[in-house]
Formats: C-alpha cells, sequence, structure tokens
C-alpha cells in the first residue's frame, strides 16, 4: 500500500499563474511508447499542454504499470509509472485485430506527433511505419526512440538504460579506479533520452510551422549515452587521454570531493582557485594555505590533493555540519550536504522550488508528484493530473476526438479492437454503448 500518510502530509500542488494559452494546446500526440524515455518525453508535451493519448494493449498495458511501488487498490499504476506519465489519456487497441488498427490509424491521421519506441521492426509489422504514417498524415512529425538507432547494422539490437552506459564508455568513468566502473542508480540514459526526443519534437514543429511538412525523428539511448560521458570524450579525442574513475573526487578541479564533518557527510567543488582561497581563509581559517604561491594554483593542488585532503578532514571532523553549512554559505563556496533521496525530497531547497507535492487520484485520494524542471512566465506547466488507469479514456477518445457514435463502437468492439480490455476500460466501452 502507498504510504497515503506521508502523501497527505506533502502540499496540495498549486496551479503556476499564466497569461496565455498552454504552449502547446491543441497539439494532439499518438503515443505508442512504454517504460522510460518514451514516455517520459511525451509527459513533457502533456506537461505543457498538449493531448498525448497513451496506446495500450488491452489487458496488462505498458508493462512500465506494474513496476514498484504498487498499490493493490490500483494494481496498474505503481509508483514508476505515476512518475512518467501523468497529464495523458489512455486508449486499450488490440493492435493484432483488424479493428484495433483501424483505430489507431484514424488517430494517426489526426494527430500532430507520433512517438514510438517498440524494438525495430513492431511499427513496420503493423504497417504504421513512417512511410506508411506520413501517407495518412503528411503533417505528422514520427519520432522514434530505440537503443541503436533504427537504421544500420545494430539496428536490432535491444537495449536498455544500464546498457548504453556500458557500451558509451560512460560506466568506465564512474566509481572507484581499484574496482570495476559502475552505472548510476538512477535511468539517467532514458531520462537524457526523453529530453532529446522532445526538443526533438519541438524543433520539428518549428520546421513545420514554416512549410507545412511533417518528418521523421530518430533519437538513439547509445546516441544520448555518448553525450553523456561530456567533455571526456573530446579530451580523448584530442589527446588520447582515457577518463580514469576517480570516485568522488575531481580529475579537473581541487579539493572537490565527500568530506565528513561531525555527524554528515557533504560534497565542495572547488572550481577554480578564487573559491580555494575563499574555503581555506574564511571558512577553515587557514589563510597560509590559501595564499600559498604552490597551492593557490589549481594545477599544483592536483598534485597536492592528498595533504590538502588530509588537512580539511582534520577541521571538518571538529564540528558538526551545522556550523559548516552556514560558513560555506557565507563564503559561497559551492556545497551540499550528501543526502539520501528521502531527505533530499524532503528538504528545504527541494521544497522551496514547489518541486515535490500531492495531486488528486479518483481511488486514492492522492499520490505524489515531481514536478517538471521547466518553468516558463507566460506558459507554465497545466494543472497536473495523475497518470491514467489502463483504458480509463478510451469512452471519451472514441467519442470526442475520433467522433465515433455509439454504433461504431459497438461494431469495433464486436471486432475485437479492444481485446479482453480491464474493468474500468471495459466500463467506459461499455457504458457508450449500453441503450
Amino acid at each position: 500500500m502507498f504510504d497515503q500518510k506521508r502523501i497527505n502530509d506533502l502540499p496540495v500542488h498549486q496551479a503556476a499563474p499564466r497569461s496565455a494559452a498552454p504552449a502547446l494546446q491543441g497539439l494532439l500526440v499518438a503515443d505508442f511508447t512504454h517504460f522510460v524515455a518514451g514516455p517520459l518525453a511525451t509527459m513533457t508535451l502533456a506537461d505543457f499542454g498538449a493531448d498525448v493519448i497513451k496506446i495500450e494493449a488491452p489487458g496488462r498495458g505498458d508493462d512500465f504499470r506494474h513496476y514498484p511501488t504498487v498499490d493493490p487498490e490500483i494494481p496498474a499504476q505503481g509508483g514508476a509509472f505515476l512518475w512518467s506519465n501523468r497529464n495523458k489519456k489512455s486508449l486499450t487497441l488490440d493492435m493484432k485485430s483488424e479493428a484495433g488498427l483501424a483505430i489507431a490509424k484514424d488517430l494517426i491521421a489526426q494527430a500532430d506527433v507520433l512517438v514510438e519506441n517498440f524494438s525495430s521492426g513492431v511499427m513496420e509489422r503493423f504497417g504504421l511505419d513512417y512511410e506508411i504514417c506520413a501517407q495518412l498524415n503528411p503533417r505528422l512529425i514520427y519520432c522514434s526512440v530505440s537503443a541503436y538507432g533504427r537504421e544500420g547494422p545494430y539496428a536490432d539490437r535491444l537495449g536498455f538504460d544500464p546498457i548504453a552506459q556500458a557500451e558509451s564508455g560512460f560506466i568506465s568513468m564512474n566509481g572507484y579506479a581499484d574496482r570495476q566502473g559502475v552505472r548510476t542508480g538512477a535511468a539517467v540514459m532514458d531520462v537524457a533520452t526523453a529530453m532529446t526526443a522532445a526538443n526533438a519534437i519541438l524543433l520539428a514543429l518549428i520546421a513545420r510551422q514554416r512549410d507545412g511538412k511533417g518528418q521523421h525523428i530518430e533519437v538513439a539511448l547509445l546516441d544520448t549515452a555518448v553525450l553523456m560521458t561530456g567533455f571526456g570524450a573530446m579530451q580523448h579525442l584530442t589527446m588520447g587521454y582515457e577518463p580514469q574513475r576517480n570516485g568522488n573526487t575531481s580529475p579537473d578541479t581541487c579539493p572537490s570531493g565527500v568530506f565528513m564533518s561531525q555527524d554528515k557527510p557533504f560534497y565542495i567543488n572547488c572550481g577554480n582557485d578564487k573559491i580555494y582561497q575563499r574555503l581555506f581563509e574564511q571558512v577553515l581559517d587557514r589563510a597560509d594555505l590559501a595564499n600559498d604561491p604552490v597551492l593557490s594554483q589549481r594545477a599544483n593542488r592536483l598534485k597536492n590533493r592528498e595533504y590538502l585532503f588530509e588537512v580539511m578532514n582534520e577541521a571538518f571532523s571538529k564540528q558538526p555540519w551545522s556550523h559548516w553549512a552556514p560558513r560555506l554559505r557565507s563564503a559561497n563556496v559551492p556545497h551540499g550536504q550528501v543526502k539520501t533521496l528521502g531527505e533530499a525530497l524532503a528538504s528545504d531547497e527541494v521544497r522551496s522550488r514547489g518541486l515535490v507535492t500531492r495531486i488528486p487520484h479518483p481511488v486514492k485520494g492522492w499520490v505524489p508528484n515531481i514536478g517538471t524542471p521547466i518553468r516558463m512566465s507566460r506558459t507554465p506547466a497545466v494543472m497536473p493530473t495523475a497518470a491514467p488507469a489502463l483504458g480509463a479514456d478510451t469512452k471519451t477518445i472514441l467519442h470526442d476526438v475520433l467522433r465515433y457514435d455509439d454504433s461504431r463502437v459497438t461494431e469495433l468492439r464486436a471486432a475485437g479492437a479492444f481485446g479482453s480490455m480491464p474493468a474500468g476500460a471495459d466500463e467506459a466501452v461499455a457504458e457508450t454503448v449500453t441503450p
């Protein structure tokens, strides 16, 4: 069960004031995505007013619905799914039936954007590859998200976030020198790929404003992962440098790393000489080291990291974090307490940004919400709605978007368009055809 008391303690999400319609109001998106990268991309569009219709298989839907944490009262709306699918509508279609495929094509014919992240070849087998969809709708922006791209010798390979981390060189750069590299705990390649896909879609929409034409967009996890290796990639290409695993220290700046006060760990990043000098003079009361002609230069500090860390660890261990935090802030030294995820979500910094709130849910009353990081003054994000139950919006979509009458819905249902639908969705369609 979700911890409803913890959720109820969260502030209620407040709508941001707006002076214009949502930025993407009127945009219709056919969402054929699942898991993380695709759904997060379409959620970004939905957050700013796009009408995103998530097409899912009857019965189980997106497998991500069932990732923990799952509440038995809403068994297909686990925490992971709620995180990546807010502000969307859910339509269940049996794409293996002619009737279900016909509905999908009707929707695509009206859509501005289609996003899919199936394995390569799946959309072609459905008869919904870009060439066919472009004939149905020449203005369609068709975005494919994959592991290795839709063309080339590796297009058939399956891949997930940690595989992209491994094959891009990203894992080799992270961790400690005396052991194997480590992946990140968060799915950073999925999240970055989602951001890239959303940007690509918006670029294609701007291009369409000029010439009225749609296009095929391709975003791959591997491509994004190579970008995510940062400037290390260019360092290697220019000088043959192979980034090493440095744990929590930095190969480029010093002192940077995790230190321990009497009670809490924290991170300091001295990105330049002036920050180093402020740290040692104003925080640690070591003007001698702050102005040392050798240590005041970045390159020399890298050579003397062990000595500087010994000095800092000894000093920091004498006082609690409550002593050091205000001194570091006053000296304008970049710093941050090393927090657990729970501590971070409950922190004053996160709360001050309004990032963690609660929003209404038709079954649970309230569910948590993690807000979009995008802030816009005239056209802010729409008031969030919780991720939908499987097929919950079937009735609305069939009637209001596709303009089907009751007899057409009855015909499609008899033809197996909706498969063996879950209870909520079945009732929604049945309600449209029951006398």
